[in-house]
């Protein structure tokens, strides 16, 4: 899905005015782990499972289109940053350099851009964020990392159901998607957004369905922060 500028910069703004209307207000962000970051297989319902936990945890949404536009454009993602105090831009900029060296990346535009977006809302915090390799960009000790799994069989009666179209149309469009996003994160991250090991919790869907699923994050999100 396209996002026009004119709806992302409307999608900043708004989210400007409410971090910083946080920040007047005096409002401490709350201690511990409180952004959560959804990975998922395409057709698994962790979209849906994300705004499901938006919503029940209060936190902002920011879905894996708007973070790409917002990564695309310097201006915007300059503007997200200038809601950082002195000390907060900081600290990001350490933690950028910290994970471009750790990890022997050679970042380009785009990328340095996007650590930057999806690292300002982690220091905002109460964020839900999907997609974009956001596990692999934020402190593992601030972020609850989830992925999102389904049988692919499963999933492919997801996608042909949701969209009126085919098993056999299904089965290639998520095929497709699953390596655009397995291909994302070795180009930018040398990483297997498959692997379990880069993930806190990892949820089938098929077996545990989404309210349970949401549940269970909570769970382990007041687990962490026990």
């Amino acid at each position: 899905m396209k996002t026009s500028r004119r709806s992302i910069e409307k999608i900043v703004e708004d989210q400007v005015l409410q971090w910083n209307r946080i920040k007047a207000e005096q409002k401490q962000a709350q201690s511990g782990v409180d952004v959560i970051t959804i990975s998922r297989e395409s057709g698994s319902g962790g979209t849906i499972l994300a705004e499901k936990l938006a919503k029940e945890l209060g936190f902002d949404l920011f879905h894996q289109e708007v973070i790409q536009e917002m990564a695309q454009s310097a201006d915007i993602s300059s503007r997200i940053m200038e809601t950082l105090d002195e000390k907060g831009l900081s600290v990001l900029e350490d933690s950028i350099a910290a994970m471009i060296r750790d990890r022997h990346l050679w970042p380009d535009q785009f990328l340095k851009y996007l650590m930057k977006v999806i690292g300002t809302i982690g220091k905002h915090g109460r964020a839900v964020i999907v997609g974009r390799g956001a596990q692999f960009i934020l402190p593992q000790d601030e972020t609850l990392r989830v992925r999102v799994i389904a049988p692919l069989l499963v999933r492919i009666h997801t996608i042909s159901h949701e969209l009126d179209i085919s098993e056999t149309e299904a089965q290639k469009m998520i095929l497709k998607t699953d390596a655009n996003r397995r291909s994302f994160s070795r180009k930018y991250f040398y990483a297997d957004v498959s692997d379990p090991i880069n993930y806190d919790l990892v949820i089938n869907t098929a077996r545990m369905g989404i309210e349970t699923a949401v549940k269970t994050i909570i769970a382990a999100l007041n687990q962490l922060n026990d």
